[in-house]
């Protein structure tokens, strides 16, 4: 029976959540004057570039113009990303090669990330968007994580029952998405601790932890 396994970005394809609350702290010095800590982002990981930015700002009293705030952040990131380049995170290779030696399993791509910024991060990993059937953005969408819109727009791209879909993420929002789109999910802790990832089905330190019978049994269940 056909099934996906369908891969956040941010934190799970890439570990880019150091750089992308530096670049966001760099946004908010040169634009606002207002010093915020890389901590202040970990509440808005998964939820979009937009909720991003501005759930610091409604922290600190701040009133931004969250487009200008977005490409502030976008061009401070890629700043930074070419003295830090992100190697794809650890497991995540050996995942895709799997799934894509397997007819039965096909791939997919759901992030809530504008495609602008995410595609040069998919690429500077190594992993390539052709290996995937179906890539979905947050420019594609109408609600961001935790609203389950953009897992369930990548089912019904995949042509498969949500619950043939596993979802691999990182943040609270990510696996909140999933599991009220009806699919299962392992989260990885690269973003924040396991106790915040609780809901998930299973949660590890890596997906190198992760092998293709934990997934079928994920399936099974």
């Amino acid at each position: 029976m056909t099934s996906a396994l369908i891969f956040d970005v941010d934190g799970v394809i890439a570990d880019t959540e150091v750089l992308n609350a530096q670049a966001s702290v760099l946004m908010f010095e040169q634009l606002y004057n207002t010093r915020v800590q890389p901590e202040d982002f970990q509440p808005f990981v998964g939820t979009g570039d937009e909720r991003y930015v501005e759930g610091v700002a409604e922290k600190y009293g701040v009133q931004i113009n969250t487009p200008a705030a977005i490409q502030r952040r976008a061009e401070n990131f890629f700043k930074l990303l070419e003295h830090q380049p992100l190697p794809a995170a650890p497991g995540v290779m050996a995942l895709v090669t799997a799934a894509r030696d397997d007819p039965e399993l096909k791939l997919a791509i759901a992030t809530s990330g504008n495609k602008d910024k995410q595609f040069p991060v998919i690429a500077g990993t190594g992993v390539k968007l052709e290996w995937f059937d179906v890539v979905i953005t947050g420019d594609d969408i109408t609600h961001k994580k935790p609203h389950p819109e953009i897992y369930l727009v990548t089912a019904e791209k995949l042509s498969l029952p949500p619950e043939r879909c596993v979802v691999f993420e990182d943040a609270p929002a990510g696996v909140e998405s999933a599991k009220s789109a009806g699919m299962p999910c392992i989260a990885v802790t690269s973003s924040v601790d396991a106790a915040q990832l609780a809901a998930a089905d299973l949660v590890v330190d890596s997906l190198a932890e992760v092998s293709m019978e934990c997934v079928r049994k994920l399936l099974i269940a």
